[in-house]
This record gives C-alpha cells, sequence and structure tokens, in this order.
C-alpha cells in the first residue's frame, strides 16, 4: 500500500512525528502564507495544523488528493468544516486531550481574581503593604459554565473539589450527564443571574459568536467575574470593557481575544481588574504530548481505512 503523504504546517510535539514516521511520510513546512500552502497542499493526503493555519475553501479546492485534516486542539474555527465535507475530507481534532490544562487555568484565574493577587504581586513589587485588602473564598459561590463538553465538565469537577456550587448552560448535553458531573443545567438567563463567576467553554460557531454581549453582562449579578478561556469572539470586548470600568463586573480574566494577539494599547489589558494570558489554556507539557499522540493514533487509522476517533461533524 502506497504511503500516505503528510504536511505539517505547525508546530507539534516531537512525540506526534516519532510516532508516524515509520508508516507516513511527513513533510514540515512552518509559517506557509494562504498563497504558499494553496500551492503546496495539492501533492499531501493528510495536512496537519494547529491554530496559525487557516484552512480555507481555497486551500481546499487546491488539495486534489486531500483525505483530512487534523487539528492540534480542540477548536476548528480556522478550517471550512463545512467545504471540507463538501469535498469529503475529514476534520479531526483532539477534544479530550488539553481539558485537564485549560480547567486548571480556569480555576488558576477563579484564585487569582477571588483574591487579586496579580494586583497584590504588581502592589508589593511597587512598594506597597496593602495588607487590609479583602478577597473571597470560592467555597460556596457559583461557578457557571457556558458550554459543558470535555474542558466544561473538567471545570466542574474541580470546582466542586473547592466547594463550589456548579450551574451550566449547554443545549446539547443531556440531564444524565450533568447528573454524573453534580451540575445543574439551567437556561442562559439563570446562568447569567445566579453565577459568581462566570466560565466559557464552547466553541466560536455562527450560534455563539458574541454570545456574551451587552444584554447578557447586564444580567449578571453586581461584583460577578467572567472567565474565557474558549475563544475571543464569544464575548463582546468593548461591553465587557463597559462593564469592568463601571464595577458590574468586579474582574475578568482572559486568555483570548478577538485578534490575536491585542493591540498593546488595548484598553483590557490597561485595567487592574484585568488578568491576561497569551492564549496558552493547552499549552503544558503534559496536554502537548496528549495531542500529539492522539492526533498520531487518529492519523494512523486514517492510514488504516479505518475511522478517526476525533471526527468533526458539519
Amino acid at each position: 500500500m502506497e504511503r500516505l503523504k503528510v504536511l505539517v504546517t505547525d508546530p507539534v510535539d516531537e512525540a506526534f512525528l516519532e510516532r508516524v514516521k515509520p508508516q507516513v511520510d511527513v513533510e514540515v513546512a512552518l509559517k506557509l502564507s494562504e498563497d504558499e500552502l494553496v500551492e503546496r497542499v495539492a501533492g499531501f493526503d493528510v495536512l496537519v495544523v494547529r491554530s496559525r493555519t487557516k484552512v480555507t475553501r481555497r486551500v481546499l479546492e487546491a488539495a486534489k488528493r486531500l483525505k483530512a485534516v487534523i487539528r492540534a486542539g480542540v477548536g476548528v474555527d480556522n478550517i471550512d468544516v463545512e467545504a471540507a465535507a463538501e469535498r469529503g475530507i475529514t476534520v479531526v481534532n483532539t477534544p479530550r486531550e488539553p481539558a485537564q490544562s485549560v480547567a486548571e487555568l480556569t480555576i488558576a484565574f477563579a484564585l487569582c481574581l477571588a483574591r487579586r493577587i496579580p494586583y497584590l504581586d504588581r502592589s508589593m513589587k511597587g512598594g506597597l503593604w496593602l495588607k487590609g485588602e479583602m478577597g473571597l473564598e470560592l467555597r460556596g459561590r457559583v461557578m457557571g459554565l457556558v458550554g459543558l463538553g470535555a474542558i466544561g465538565s473538567a471545570v466542574a469537577r474541580l470546582a466542586k473539589a473547592f466547594g463550589m456550587k456548579v450551574l451550566a448552560y449547554d443545549p446539547y448535553v443531556p440531564e444524565e450527564r450533568a447528573r454524573e458531573l453534580g451540575v445543574e443545567l439551567v437556561s442562559l438567563d439563570d446562568l447569567l443571574k445566579s453565577s459568581d463567576f462566570l466560565s466559557i467553554h464552547v466553541p466560536l460557531t455562527p450560534e455563539t459568536k458574541g454570545l456574551i454581549g451587552r444584554e447578557e453582562l447586564s444580567k449578571m449579578k453586581d461584583g460577578s467575574f467572567l472567565i474565557n478561556t474558549s475563544r475571543g469572539g464569544i464575548v463582546d470586548e468593548e461591553a465587557l470593557l463597559e462593564a469592568l470600568r463601571s464595577g458590574k463586573l468586579a474582574g475578568a480574566a482572559l486568555d483570548v481575544y478577538l485578534k490575536e494577539p491585542p493591540p498593546p494599547d488595548h484598553p483590557l489589558l490597561k485595567l487592574d481588574n484585568v488578568i491576561c494570558t497569551p492564549h496558552v489554556g493547552g499549552s503544558t507539557v503534559d496536554a502537548q504530548l496528549r495531542i500529539a499522540l492522539a492526533m498520531a493514533d487518529d492519523l494512523l487509522r486514517i492510514a488504516r481505512g479505518e475511522e478517526p476517533m476525533n471526527r468533526v461533524r458539519p
């Protein structure tokens, strides 16, 4: 049987290459422009990407022999899934592998917001001694999850370990699954009104784009917190800025932004009650190894003519 030809256009863990190279032919070409990718993709059976490479309809139309696109990570908003489906190209991601790392960052954000750790660190280094600064405990407070998939479920488990009550809005999750996690499913309105911490864990789709806007933020509890480790386009940044400046929200923690990287003068980066990190939710040694091995396993399934474990449906 002819070996598959695989093009890798974004950095992946070496464990992926070590596992697949004995059975497929791999070429690594990083930082390709769309024009360069269109020129090169025609000769390959599988394309392996992260978030940087945009797999547009134009790219897919040029991919005459492409069988699959494999995405390292959860979100596939950089891939035209509909165009892939039209051409019979399988899209694969790794939804479970980064879940624990993103969930741990979410809880770290909640702790930092509750105890104002980054602000107190900066003030100490600036010569201040704010011993009277009061924080909050997580225990007894409500963690509200927008999305109860792999990452949302992992956050729920950790939040419950801190003694938090966990509510979730997810119209695609059955009640039985929520009960197994000890989570109460509620409407989005009820979630907004009840949550002390609102944490976003849904993919960016036409349905979720701008899901948390000015109206939704106005329904949140006074003095509550927002955490977004999902995608920047889900939260209206202008509306969030207004809610933070007015005191409606006590703080926010953001790992994702509408434009990445955000401009250095972005007003959200200037607020003391906002914690910002550069889209590193899944950036742990542990998660990247799991992602690499999961991608390798599905690539080898495709090479054997088998159905991949993590196929994305349009």
